[in-house]
């Protein structure tokens, strides 16, 4: 088992921290975190995990790199804020995130298993630099190119 810790400050707290694009072609990162309402079934949230898991196939994910995880496991729990549920994907870049974000099958699997049942939801893309990727294995040095 691997534990995935998503960590995000608000900037005001990071004032000497300056965004920098870099200028080699990188993966732009989303990570979206869920909170169902208390009355969502269990089956519900389980179901709502099974199909955001087959979203790794379209060919707008990055290398189907795209990892589902939850229930949060965040000690002590009021960190979490309650979202119960994370995902982590990952995109060639701003079109590649935009078609994921546009494809009929993302519009079904969030309109299906979780707008209905759905008290909040954060949602936080970046782009990843160089560094970044390579600890993930995603840049194309890695890849043999």
């Amino acid at each position: 088992m691997t534990i995935v810790h998503i960590g995000m400050l608000e900037p005001p707290r990071l004032p000497h921290l300056k965004p920098t694009l870099s200028p080699n072609p990188s993966p732009w990162n989303r990570k979206v975190l869920f909170k169902f309402r208390p009355e969502a079934q269990i089956s519900t949230r389980e179901k709502f995990v099974t199909e955001l898991k087959t979203l790794k196939y379209l060919a707008c994910v990055k290398d189907q790199r795209l990892i589902v995880g939850g229930p949060s496991i965040t000690d002590p729990a009021s960190k979490s804020k309650g979202f119960q549920y994370a995902l982590v994907s990952y995109h060639d870049d701003r079109e590649a995130l935009d078609m994921y974000q546009a494809s009929p099958e993302h519009a079904r699997v969030t309109s299906q298993y979780f707008i209905p049942y759905q008290e909040d939801l954060v949602r936080f893309d970046f782009e990843a630099d160089l560094g970044g990727e390579d600890l993930l294995g995603l840049s194309t040095s890695s890849h043999g190119v």
